[in-house]
């Protein structure tokens, strides 16, 4: 398992993913229990409602982290270095964090910020593959 053992930290990464994916549909459970919030009706779009936000967390999060999970395998295999998928890898979870937390707490600047700093992760983790692939 020689992979395993190279990719360690992206490994653990994806660990930490899955608990911060966790994380968010506890946190929307729990608002939208207290909420009184019957399930599989709509919630309004209305960003000063916690349970939209939270809602729309779980939502975007689901909506990026397969492409992630893609561009991480992509670099795995393709052999790309394992501290440049490292930091990639990292710098997503990281950032899909903050977002997370700018969500919860109405900050939209500073969550559409962390959003694109986790989609250039991703599109650096693609680049980094292609180039594997490219000769470069």
């Amino acid at each position: 398992m020689e992979l395993v053992k190279l990719y360690s930290a992206t490994i653990a990464a994806f660990g930490t993913m899955a608990f911060l994916m966790f994380f968010q549909v506890l946190v929307a459970d729990v608002v939208g229990l207290r909420a009184k919030h019957l399930p599989g009706a709509q919630i309004p779009s209305d960003h000063n409602n916690l349970l939209f936000r939270v809602s729309r967390t779980v939502a975007n999060t689901n909506e990026t982290v397969v492409i992630f999970a893609f561009a991480v395998l992509f670099c795995m295999l393709s052999g790309v270095s394992a501290s440049t998928t490292a930091y990639a890898t990292w710098t997503y979870v990281v950032a899909r964090f903050l977002y997370a937390l700018c969500y919860y707490f109405n900050f939209q600047l500073f969550r559409s910020v962390m959003f694109g700093v986790s989609l250039l992760s991703i599109a650096a983790l693609l680049v980094a593959g292609a180039s594997k692939w490219c000769g470069a």
